[in-house]
């Protein structure tokens, strides 16, 4: 059994999946209650791990719509040099 929440586990697994393509940019991520019956979890534990989700920058939630895949820059764009500096 893993030390990490259960929560967090699940929010890698739907990281994983974004990241694989398999849960496309702009489009909805499974609801709450199908992540819970899905991998066999409580609903709140669903909503949490789409909460880590949201805080990871990873989707957006439309109240009565559902949670989103952010569409993401590719990871080897950002560099160092890139960010703003103040001047």
């Amino acid at each position: 059994m893993s030390a990490r929440p259960l929560y967090v586990q699940l929010a890698d697994i739907v990281e994983r999946k974004i990241a694989s393509g398999e849960l496309a940019p702009d489009r909805p991520i499974p609801s709450e209650n199908h992540l819970a019956d899905e991998y066999g979890v409580a609903r709140l534990t669903a909503r949490r791990a789409t909460q880590e989700l949201r805080e990871r920058g990873l989707v957006v939630t439309v109240r009565g719509k559902g949670s989103f895949v952010v569409e993401r820059p590719p990871v080897q764009a950002a560099t160092e040099g890139d960010e703003p500096t103040e001047e």
